[in-house]
């Protein structure tokens, strides 16, 4: 299914019309997750890797371990795509208790909650030895927008990458929560599809050990999420929030937000920045 089309339109500047002709737009599908032949979840997502879409929201929202999901398949329809996972009967014990559906706009993360509990859940402790220095932290970013086609192509999506000494993987999607889920499927079990990724050259770990960039401000969901993949630093080109702050703290991940490729403020959790802190970068105690 494609993920961009050239739709026409004017283009106007100040008081006059300036041209016409197509702009490439994203496009936005219904994409039902069924687990077991249930749906779970209907999200507005990118038509786009959606078995790492599967693997990354089924662990982020701690529905099943990459180990309990038996198989992955994609079915188009004609309202949208329907992506059927079929778990372990021990998966399934626990998503019957935690059964829920939730319609998912692009804007929400935390979509179909029940409870003030679940929403503000106690996370897994990070504590991953893994270390970066400020030059590290600059060259992760700086890396990521060339890694973007769709967004080069239709100003119109978020992106989530993964760093360790190099730019592993990226996943794009109108969505910043659906980017970060696809990247989590991507790296699943230590996994990570490297490099190009479109070629599906897959590159062995024992841990997700590097750092997630993500394009977008850092809520407290985007935090449970990197907290559930367990890789130890995430790196925002966006402010973060109160309440991410601390979620990140109390997870044991060294959070860094509003990067650029000559600047970045870190915020919890400094000692996996080694090598000091230039005039050039911020440094938020």
């Amino acid at each position: 299914m494609k993920t961009h089309t050239p739709l026409s339109r004017l283009a106007f500047g100040p008081g006059a019309l300036v041209g016409s002709g197509s702009r490439m737009l994203p496009e936005e599908v219904a994409v039902a997750l069924s687990f077991n032949g249930s749906t779970q979840a209907v999200m507005m997502a990118t038509p786009a890797d959606l078995e790492d879409f599967a693997y990354g929201f089924a662990l982020t929202e701690g529905l099943a371990k990459p180990d309990e999901i038996l198989s992955v398949e994609v079915v188009d329809t004609s309202k949208g795509i329907d992506v059927q996972i079929w778990v372990t009967p021990q998966a399934e014990a626990r998503l019957a208790k935690r059964r829920r559906t939730m319609a998912g706009p692009v804007g929400c993360g935390l979509c179909g909650i029940d409870s003030l509990e679940e929403a503000m859940r106690e996370l897994p402790a990070v504590t991953a030895d893994f270390q970066m220095t400020p030059a590290h932290v600059r060259a992760a970013i700086a890396s990521l927008p060339g890694a973007q086609p769709l967004h080069d192509a239709t100003r119109a999506v978020h992106a989530a990458g993964f760093w360790n000494g190099a730019l592993l993987a990226v996943r794009e999607d109108v969505g910043r929560h659906n980017a970060l889920d696809k990247l989590v499927g991507a790296v699943r079990g230590g996994m990570v599809r490297a490099g190009e990724v479109r070629a599906g050259e897959v590159r062995a770990s024992t841990h997700p050990t590097g750092a997630v960039l993500i394009t977008s401000r850092v809520s407290i969901d985007m935090v449970q999420k990197v907290a559930a993949l367990g890789a130890p630093v995430l790196i925002a080109v966006s402010a973060p929030t109160v309440r991410a702050v601390s979620m990140a703290d109390a997870a044991g991940i060294t959070l860094i937000a509003l990067a650029r490729p000559d600047r970045f403020e870190v915020f919890t959790h400094e000692s996996r920045l080694s090598g000091g802190l230039s005039s050039g970068d911020i440094h938020v105690a």
